[in-house]
């Protein structure tokens, strides 16, 4: 091969990409590794599947109706102006999702205490099952996170257990929800108590009561939770959305979990919360409405009783009177103008009652209807409505919002904002009612200067009669409205109603997706594999073919051996109709008619060397040298490998003396050379291992001894010491006519193939042809299955390498690497 030769190979190694059909190939070699992750992934995702418990999911449908009272009609002297429907709908979401709500939920239903008892994987949930119940005594602590055990017994007895690992536990009580510390006796505990008897112990509190027979021997759990950790749950898993976007009042709530009775007791509690709460809502403006007139009505009340009083005691001491029906028609429609100077006062009074209230308070929950003193004035109304509602919504987040949060402060400018506007009103509504009470003084001055003509006793009592009329009717008007917002509150609906109640109808599961399951460790067992061998195909710089070799050098290939299980390394001559007999004969011919072109006199010399050890070197040179001598040849091989003699034992000879006692002067060459049981066939060992092997290859002795050999042998075999590892194999090139590099597949390294390239492009090596040992003839173009015939011979990997380092120790790295190479 030319030195261009050699370049073009480097230009067209370099534009060398990753090979998908070597990938492919890779897998299907693997087809069985991939099944096993396969059938590992389906039995993981089977277990899932057996072990996860079931996750359900319902829903239900509330309605967020106007603010109303069916009781609303044009005669009603009393109306409540909710505030509409401006915000209710986000309102009402923002409650279902506060804190204040859930826990209200959460304690009505006692979610923080679960019934329990031992399933096939887990404790199960068996809330609504449960043969007994648990009363609490709130005034005492329970146990948090330990299950405590049931064991129902005969004679109506039941035996309390557990299994404390610490002396110490967290106790909670659900009506403080405070949280305390206490002692537990450590170990095992068991205590025996009557059914409806109370217990009392420091880590638990009630009394247990049967709901429904339960056979004795019979084992349930109670387990205690942490209110804060239950409520932030429910609260962070009830979902609340608009139904449709046209549905603008309807709201949709659903819950998951796995206790399908339990979400729909949890979504139909807080539904009837939320209406009871709503309802509350209502009824706070009319209750203090109705607590408003009731005080009016007891001052009415009083003066009625005076004035009534005051006309007995008149009639006692005068006789009857007659007076001129047009004084009596003067004194009506002077009661008239009283009347309504008296109703007018009591707006002025209301009116600076509110004031001094928005003045001095910082709470408007408590504020009556401005209807009630008959102030119908549309401002006034609109804004003690948006006050009240902004008051009661700041102190429900007060429940569950921190004080320095901004939404308090939000709400605060609102409040301020239509409390100044409400006092701006409250001026001007002040003094129009001025300028009325005005006018009605004037009339009544004028009315009463009719009057004062009558006699004395005359003006008196026509005065204590007007008195008595005007108390009567107001007493009658108050009792009267006050009747109508009893009514009203009565009559009061919440705005919040049940379109569609949760319920358990069967299914509703969720999860675990079964299928989802199964194909998702279909993927992962097959993409996990084929990545791992991804992974090493990219690691792997080892040649596994002919075309390969054929791809990094230009170097010939003269022969392929196969790979055949023998005891020994002399197949040719045990196995002559073997298939490796044969492939050596082939080399054999190969070599010929290339030994034939070389024009050097003599015996011909054929070195073979490998790069590493382990390929097969020394079987190359022991079968070589046999086809040869069957031939009819006269044959020697040398073993050269001075630093591990190998050739000895398969001819059954010692290696006490060889080559190296040659070379030091201790034995002539006719003494280290031995006949072998092969006709034409002659063997010279190594001998010991010298301390300088390459000085003895390079020393003078060497070329005198090729040189005789040439004269009397036909061929010359070299087994010499690996290229790669050593420097001897290059000191024996120069008497060497061809070399034969052996390349062992799935074994040899692709850069030992440069290293060879190298020498040669460098001259260092000439007339070199590659042997493959271990070749597999595959249909897959190296990468598939069909092993065909052949022989093939080998050390273990590593093993005759680590004899230059390590003793031929095999480290834990090389055993995991064989592994993966068997992979």
């Amino acid at each position: 091969m030319s030195q261009f030769d050699i370049q073009d190979l480097e230009t067209q190694e370099s534009r060398i990409t990753f090979d998908f059909r070597g990938y492919l190939f890779k897998i299907l070699n693997n087809w069985k590794l991939i099944l096993v992750c396969i059938g590992l992934a389906m039995l993981v995702a089977y277990m899932v599947n057996v072990r996860k418990p079931n996750v359900y999911a319902l829903t239900s449908l509330i309605s967020v109706e106007n603010d109303q009272s069916p009781f609303f009609t044009t005669t009603t002297s009393i109306s409540f102006n909710w505030g509409g429907v401006s915000g209710k709908m986000g309102k009402t979401m923002t409650t279902l999702g506060t804190r204040n709500h859930n826990e209200k939920v959460v304690d009505s239903l006692q979610f923080y205490m679960e019934y329990l008892k031992e399933g096939k994987y887990r404790k199960e949930d068996i809330y609504h099952q449960a043969p007994f119940r648990v009363s609490l005594d709130t005034t005492g602590g329970q146990l948090l996170g330990l299950p405590l055990g049931l064991r129902f017994l005969e004679g109506n007895k039941v035996e309390l257990f557990a299994t404390f690992e610490n002396s110490g536990g967290t106790v909670q009580n659900y009506t403080t929800k405070e949280k305390a510390g206490v002692t537990l006796p450590e170990g095992e505990y068991k205590e025996t108590f009557a059914i409806n008897q109370p217990i009392h112990l420091p880590f638990f509190n009630g009394t247990i009561k049967l709901v429904k027979p339960v056979k004795p021997g019979s084992e349930f759990f109670v387990q205690f939770l942490n209110f804060d950790g239950i409520v932030n749950k429910y609260k962070t898993f009830v979902k609340v959305a608009p139904y449709e976007k046209n549905a603008s009042s309807v709201i949709k709530l659903s819950l998951s979990g796995t206790n399908k009775a339990k979400i729909v007791d949890y979504l139909n509690t807080t539904a009837a919360i939320l209406s009871r709460e709503e309802l509350a809502r209502k009824n706070l403006y009319a209750t203090n409405t109705i607590r408003f007139i009731d005080s009016t009505l007891n001052k009415v009340n009083t003066d009625l009783v005076q004035v009534n009083d005051q006309m007995n005691e008149f009639r006692k001491k005068n006789q009857v009177l007659t007076i001129q029906d047009e004084m009596l028609e003067t004194s009506s429609r002077l009661k008239g103008f009283e009347q309504q100077k008296r109703e007018e006062e009591a707006k002025i009074l209301y009116l600076d009652n509110l004031e001094n209230y928005l003045r001095t308070k910082d709470n408007y929950v408590n504020i009556a209807a401005p209807t009630s003193v008959g102030i119908n004035e549309g401002n006034i109304l609109s804004s003690v409505s948006k006050i009240t509602g902004l008051a009661i919504e700041r102190q429900n987040l007060e429940y569950t919002t921190r004080e320095d949060s901004e939404l308090f402060d939000e709400l605060d400018r609102r409040i301020d904002s239509e409390k100044n506007v409400l006092l701006e009103t409250i001026d001007a509504t002040r003094n129009t009612i001025q300028l009325n009470l005005n006018s009605i003084s004037k009339e009544m001055g004028r009315l009463n200067g009719k009057l004062s003509n009558l006699p004395e006793e005359q003006q008196t009592f026509l005065k204590i009669q007007r008195e008595l009329d005007l108390s009567q009717e107001a007493y009658d008007i108050y009792l009267k409205k006050r009747s109508e917002a009893a009514i009203i509150k009565a009559a009061n609906v919440s705005d919040i109603t049940v379109i569609d109640e949760a319920k358990d109808i069967g299914g509703g599961r969720i999860g675990p997706n079964h299928n989802l399951n199964y194909m998702m460790a279909l993927m992962m067992g097959t993409f996990i594999p084929l990545a791992f061998i991804f992974v090493l195909f990219l690691l792997d710089n080892t040649i596994h073919g002919s075309d390969e070799v054929e791809t990094l050098s230009r170097i010939p290939i003269i022969g392929l051996l196969g790979k055949y299980r023998y005891h020994n390394n002399l197949v040719v001559f045990e196995k002559p109709k073997s298939a490796v007999a044969e492939s050596f004969r082939a080399i054999r011919s190969s070599l010929q008619f290339i030994l034939n072109k070389e024009e050097s006199t003599g015996g011909k010399t054929v070195m073979v060397t490998s790069s590493v050890s382990g390929e097969g070197k020394t079987f190359c040179s022991i079968n070589l040298a046999t086809v040869y001598a069957l031939s009819g040849k006269k044959t020697i091989l040398l073993g050269l490998d001075l630093r591990k003699p190998k050739i000895f034992d398969d001819f059954d000879l010692t290696n006490e003396y060889g080559l190296v006692n040659y070379f030091i002067g201790e034995r002539s060459f006719e003494d280290v050379k031995s006949a072998t049981h092969i006709e034409n066939l002659d063997v010279v060992t190594s001998g010991p291992i010298p301390p300088n092997p390459s000085e003895l290859l390079m020393s003078p002795k060497m070329a005198t001894l090729m040189a005789e050999l040439k004269q009397n042998y036909d061929i010359i075999v070299l087994d010499t010491p690996p290229l790669g590892l050593v420097t001897d194999a290059l000191e024996l090139t120069k008497y060497a006519d061809t070399t034969l590099f052996m390349v062992r597949l799935d074994y040899t390294k692709k850069g030992m193939l440069q290293l060879v390239n190298a020498k040669y492009r460098n001259g260092e090596m000439k007339n070199v042809h590659f042997v493959l040992n271990f070749y597999k003839h595959k249909s897959n173009h190296n990468y598939g299955y069909g092993y065909g015939y052949g022989y093939g011979y080998g050390y273990g990997y590593g093993v005759y390498g680590n004899a230059y380092h390590q003793n031929g120790r095999v480290s834990k790295w090389e055993k995991v690497k064989q592994f993966l190479k068997r992979i």
